[in-house]
């Protein structure tokens, strides 16, 4: 009998902090720099985005999802037999103990499942997802939890009001479990280190000290131009490979980065705007986290049910990118 992996429950969690344009715009005036609501939409359709409080961890954002996620999927956390957590924004300088670790721990999970990190900045989560895809149908688990969860508000330059204005933090979860049904049908994945100096994170750390910039760095134009075409090849490879119409598409949800990058790639798959979830008004660019963010709001809320194809796609850092086509 064939195993395939299904996604069996969704959980998301988003900080309290909720800061509009204009709170945002507010504060960077006192530190003289300039930008607007109308500035903000306009070039990216973000109106608002949340902000973990400072003892608040990439791992606690992390907990919160992966408990509603587990409550959703009817299990208990021993009943997870492997944990994959997307992140660019780790608990711990130098990513270790991995988050994956610091949140096996707050689940309170004893079994000695593995637990690991991947680190694919906002493609993070469909390279998750395929990771744990592999896994099940190898019959390596039975039960995994994937998680994408950010704190990117640590790692902006509030002086650079073309990227301070533009991520949030969040996280978002999903149980993926062995099953005799099609679950995930396809994924693509892709790299090109030689595209990584247009959204990076230039520092590093020498004798103990950053040495270089430790702010997030993007040239948007070059980023833009990148992401809309790939997005779409790699959109269509996943499809081939799952020898799926773009017509059959019941919903898309991309990367939430910005709303023209998310447009164009639907208008390309020709599929109307009113099958793509979104949420990058309200949440701002959570990296790893925007695609579980997304598609748990869009179960919950009814949109996204059992039976309908899905098709999740990124596009990040590194420059990394890749698709998931799944059936819910």
């Amino acid at each position: 009998m064939t195993t395939y992996s299904k996604i069996v429950g969704t959980g998301s969690y988003l900080p309290a902090k909720r800061v509009t344009n204009n709170e945002l715009a507010a504060q960077l005036a006192a530190q003289g720099v300039e930008t607007s609501d109308e500035w903000i939409v306009t070039r990216s359709g973000i109106s608002a985005r949340h902000y973990a409080q400072p003892a608040e961890l990439s791992s606690d954002l992390a907990l919160a999802a992966s408990q509603r996620a587990l409550e959703a999927a009817g299990m208990q956390p021993n009943d997870i037999d492997l944990i994959i957590l997307a992140t660019s924004t780790p608990d711990h300088l130098g990513g270790f103990p991995s988050t994956a670790c610091v949140l096996q721990r707050k689940l309170g999970i004893t079994n000695g499942s593995p637990a690991m990190d991947v680190q694919a900045v906002c493609s993070g989560f469909v390279y998750a997802m395929s990771v744990a895809d592999s896994f099940i149908k190898s019959g390596a688990h039975k039960n995994v939890l994937v998680i994408g969860a950010e704190v990117f508000s640590r790692i902006l330059d509030f002086k650079d009001r073309t990227t301070c204005v533009l991520f949030g933090d969040g996280a978002g979860a999903i149980v993926m479990s062995a099953s005799s049904e099609p679950g995930v049908l396809a994924t693509k994945l892709h790299a090109d280190g030689s595209h990584g100096h247009i959204l990076c994170v230039p520092g590093n750390v020498d004798n103990g000290a950053v040495a270089g910039s430790a702010y997030l760095y993007m040239d948007g134009p070059a980023v833009f131009k990148l992401a809309v075409s790939v997005l779409d090849k790699v959109a269509r490879e996943a499809l081939e490979a799952a020898k799926v119409d773009a017509s059959e598409i019941d919903w898309l949800i991309p990367h939430q980065a910005n709303i023209r990058i998310m447009q164009g790639t639907a208008k390309k798959l020709g599929l109307p705007l009113e099958k793509m979830v979104v949420t990058v008004n309200e949440h701002g660019n959570t990296s790893a986290a925007s695609i579980p963010l997304a598609l748990d709001q869009a179960v919950r809320d009814g949109r996204v049910k059992a039976g309908h194809t899905v098709m999740m796609e990124g596009v990040g850092g590194g420059f990394t990118w890749g698709a998931v086509l799944v059936r819910m």
